[in-house]
């Protein structure tokens, strides 16, 4: 499940946390998966949602861009009796892997699972020093080849905008310094230097690389193209009455899924003046209320629930809208090929 790495609490830091599904019970009353359904649950991470739904008799696809993930789940495979398939893959490309009747349902919990935190040679956290890393799928560019490689103009657009470090300049400045005498390998050595540049004061709740390493992790793992393109992606593979279930840990996440039902709602986005603007057939239709957070009680057990919130639509029988990702206003930053090995 994802984890708050922009938050207060004290996983916020990169500490172990004993795994737990976030607003589990809310999920699945969004959901209501039944006996014959199929569901598709795009982070299968440790399979706490899957779990939930295959109780309640229906099927999963369960997909994960972590094979890890996808080797760890194969006992629950086992134990479903056919009604479960894991499929390594990217939620961005969950149309290919639905059924020709489409979906019943579709799952998404954005972000890093607390299995690959927990795990030092992932990269994740600057609790447990390990290579700076931070792939989800074990492949591509790193974060090392980021810190190392990329423009200090580059580096302050992908702290500010994805982690919303207000220290961006500062930092970036200190980066490009350092690496001229040695290239960053490690978490620990980032996080040093992050926190000489810019020293933990009493009043603060987080460790001063908390929004670096987010901004770095959601930069390498491309975290918000690919919810964007996930949820579009999901707006075609559900059939008239399947339900799009998103829970998303931090601000950035949560404005792209809000968008995204507001566009989806059939409300023109014009102005009054345009008098040419018009509605338009709704693809999704709300479920519940617009906005589900965690209590009071789970976040006390989780402190990773404490900033998730869960937005939910059930799929009409209008037409897809269009897969122009220009509606989600996301920010401009360098391409990630350009900093390869």
């Amino acid at each position: 499940m994802a984890a708050d790495l922009g938050g207060g609490s004290s996983d916020a830091d990169g500490g172990s946390v004993r795994h737990i599904p976030v607003l589990l019970s809310e999920v699945i009353e969004a959901l209501q998966p039944k006996p014959g359904q199929v569901i598709l649950d795009g982070t299968f991470g440790a399979g706490g949602y899957t779990s939930a739904i295959l109780a309640e008799g229906a099927s999963v696809i369960g997909l994960d861009r972590d094979p890890t993930a996808i080797a760890g789940g194969q006992g629950l495979v086992e134990a479903s009796g056919g009604r479960l398939t894991l499929v390594h893959s990217r939620f961005s490309d969950l149309a290919r892997h639905a059924p020709a009747g489409g979906l019943d349902g579709v799952v998404l919990d954005i972000g890093v699972s607390s299995m690959q935190i927990d795990e030092a040679d992932r990269g994740f956290s600057f609790q447990k020093n390990g290579p700076l890393d931070m792939r989800m799928s074990a492949s591509g560019v790193s974060a090392a080849d980021v810190v190392n490689r990329a423009k200090v103009s580059d580096l302050i657009r992908i702290f500010g905008f994805l982690g919303e470090e207000k220290q961006a300049g500062r930092i970036a400045r200190a980066i490009e310094k350092a690496r001229e005498k040695e290239p960053f390998t490690t978490t620990r050595q980032l996080a040093n230097l992050i926190e000489l540049t810019t020293p933990r004061k009493a009043k603060d709740k987080i460790h001063p690389a908390t929004r670096v390493f987010q901004a770095l992790r959601v930069f390498v793992n491309d975290e918000l193209g690919e919810l964007a393109r996930a949820l579009i992606a999901a707006e075609r593979a559900l059939k008239p009455g399947g339900r799009l279930v998103v829970v998303s840990f931090h601000s950035l996440e949560d404005r792209i899924v809000k968008k995204f039902f507001q566009d989806r709602s059939g409300k023109a986005a014009g102005s009054r003046h345009l008098p040419e603007v018009h509605d338009r057939a709704a693809t999704f239709a709300p479920v519940g209320r617009p906005m589900v957070a965690a209590s009071d009680e789970e976040s006390a057990v989780n402190p990773r629930a404490r900033s998730a919130k869960l937005r939910a639509g059930e799929r009409t029988s209008a037409p897809a809208g269009t897969d122009d990702l220009s509606i989600f206003n996301l920010p401009n930053l360098a391409g990630l090929e350009k900093m390869g090995s």
